[in-house]
């Protein structure tokens, strides 16, 4: 039978008893979750609770948008996958997870995720969209297509132990992402979950809470996130709701927009520290950022130093060999340690904190200082694969 069929099954009507009980759905509004369309951007963090309960609840279509591969460190927050589903495409296992929660969902998986070639088509294709994504260039393109698709945008946002959650353009009123925040924060100003940590079960409070709002769109019931920003501090258990206003001078959805259409050089974003100030470094004797390509080939000639900047729980999980354990916040006290000649390498998780070293220490009086771009996760990725990622 077609999920978007207007008669529920007696099996649908025993599986959603619950929700037919309550008046605000019946069997009409179940009935209309049936025949919604809902993509959800990301079979991560948030993903995971928002599609499991858009499937327990019925929803007709559920699309995934996702082009990564599970990683043993997802697994902590993303309950999508298993443990077994590791170096396997999230999308697939997103599959066999969400049908064996309710096979009469039709799963459509996008593998390709959300790019600026094919949002806005995508877009069409859906009643409302769930962004779980988890980096800026993909937040404002999701905004930017939901605004050119006229589909609502369930936001979602998690850092370390608070959550964020709001709906925008779910009127011709309602404003935008963009009017909330008009541009992407500076870059290194907001490290990114793996460099700065997420707790868990946040993930599965703020994507729920994105399910709720999802559902609550389809059924038009309630009372919208829509102009309001839900900010929840999970250490305290406090809840804050601010005002969103439509901004009349933003770039998207204001009076006299600046963005037309989507580009794909708009989306560029990255959460990396910015080098542009450094390029008048560009004659000293040592660049300032490599590839780990090219710290491979240094450290192989014995004559460089690597200096690995992360913690030391960290540097338990994996290590490159030959490397030296200084973390970040004790640079300053060891100084003494830094060889003053010949090349200094230094690393972290993903190449932010490391930068931000090499800066210091160039600021220091140590010009052979050197940042490997992107880090021990690029090292495992490239270089020695035997190296555990998290």
């Amino acid at each position: 039978m077609s999920p978007f069929a207007n008669t529920l099954q007696s099996e649908e009507l025993a599986r959603y008893s619950r929700h037919i009980l309550l008046d605000e759905i019946g069997v009409h509004g179940q009935e209309s979750l049936k025949r919604s369309r809902v993509l959800v951007i990301g079979a991560g963090g948030l993903g995971s609770p928002a599609a499991m309960y858009l499937a327990a609840a019925g929803i007709g279509a559920l699309g995934i948008a996702d082009f990564d591969k599970v990683e043993l460190h997802n697994l902590q927050r993303q309950l999508l996958h298993g443990t077994s589903d590791v170096d396997n495409l999230k999308t697939e296992s997103a599959r066999a997870r969400l049908g064996d929660i309710n096979p009469h969902v039709s799963v459509v998986l996008h593998n390709s995720g959300v790019t600026p070639e094919n949002a806005t088509s995508l877009f069409d294709q859906y009643d409302i969209v769930v962004d779980g994504s988890d980096n800026f260039g993909t937040r404002y393109l999701n905004n930017d297509a939901a605004y050119f698709s006229n589909t609502p945008l369930v936001f979602g946002s998690i850092f370390k132990f608070e959550g964020q959650v709001s709906v925008f353009n779910d009127n011709p009123e309602a404003p935008c992402y963009r009017c909330l925040f008009p541009d992407p924060p500076p870059p290194g100003s907001v490290p990114n979950c793996g460099e700065a940590g997420v707790l868990g079960a946040l993930c599965g409070i703020i994507g729920s809470m994105q399910a709720l709002e999802a559902i609550k769109q389809v059924l038009q019931i309630g009372e919208s996130l829509s102009g309001e920003l839900l900010v929840l501090d999970t250490l305290s258990m406090r809840t804050r709701k601010l005002k969103i206003k439509k901004d009349p001078h933003c770039p998207l959805c204001g009076a006299a927009p600046e963005i037309e259409m989507i580009r794909s050089e708009s989306y560029q974003y990255n959460c990396d520290i910015d080098n542009s100030d450094t390029e008048n470094m560009e004659n000293e004797p040592y660049p300032i950022e490599i590839d780990v390509s090219e710290a491979n080939q240094i450290l192989q000639t014995g004559k460089a130093a690597l200096i690995d900047v992360r913690e030391p729980y960290e540097n338990d999980i994996c290590k490159i060999e030959g490397s030296s354990l200084i973390p970040m916040n004790t640079i300053p006290a060891n100084l003494d340690s830094v060889p003053t000649s010949g090349p200094v390498m230094l690393c972290c998780h993903h190449g932010s904190r490391s930068m931000q070293v090499t800066q210091y220490l160039r600021q220091k009086g140590y010009p052979n200082a050197i940042n490997i771009a992107g880090g021990i996760d690029a090292w495992a990725r490239e270089i020695d694969t035997s190296l555990r990622r998290y």
